[in-house]
């Protein structure tokens, strides 16, 4: 009897091995892009394209906050970034944001509408992660506060730009019947 209850405490081999890939994608595309566009936020768009389709494919409660924690993970064995283990941050926020919003708003992954709101929403996180780099780093508050606020909106539009592509890529996979 013990062995006929599924345990809903963790996913599947599959959807652990879709969420690690995800993950993995997440730091590849970064470490791809490592270009100096002189655009602050551009690594944003790979990044919550990944962590919906993570949480739009995966029937998981926290699918997105375990790809981002992996991603997180990665990126601070590989060094990626400047902030050290703070860089964990980046990628940890984001994915809290469209968890809770995948809880709260049960039709997130079919409208695009939402997707655009909550990716905004889960780049705006972005905000925090600057702030506390910059004041660790010992910079001025009015400085940090600027900073922080340009990185921000520059994230939010390539959040906003990554997401709009969600719910046609999530409704092809069903179409296709990987998920």
């Amino acid at each position: 009897m013990i062995r006929n209850l599924k345990n809903q405490n963790r996913p599947e081999l599959k959807d652990s091995l879709f969420l690690g890939f995800c993950a993995v994608f997440i730091v590849a595309t970064r470490i791809a892009l490592r270009l100096h566009l002189k655009i602050p936020g551009h690594a944003m768009f790979f990044t919550l394209f990944f962590l919906f389709l993570a949480k739009g494919c995966v029937r998981y409660r926290l699918s997105a906050t375990y790809t981002g924690l992996i991603s997180g993970l990665i990126a601070v064995v590989l060094g990626l970034g400047k902030g050290g283990p703070l860089i964990l941050i980046k990628f940890i926020l984001p994915a809290i944001v469209i968890d809770i919003s995948a809880m709260l708003l049960p039709g997130l992954f079919g409208s695009v509408f939402l997707c655009v709101l909550v990716g905004a929403l889960a780049s705006a996180t972005m905000f925090f992660n600057t702030y506390l780099i910059d004041y660790l780093a010992g910079m001025d508050s009015s400085l940090i506060f600027q900073h922080a606020l340009i990185k921000s909106i520059c994230s939010m539009a390539f959040g906003a730009v990554a997401s709009l592509f969600i719910p046609s890529v999530i409704r092809r996979l069903k179409a296709f019947g990987v998920i």
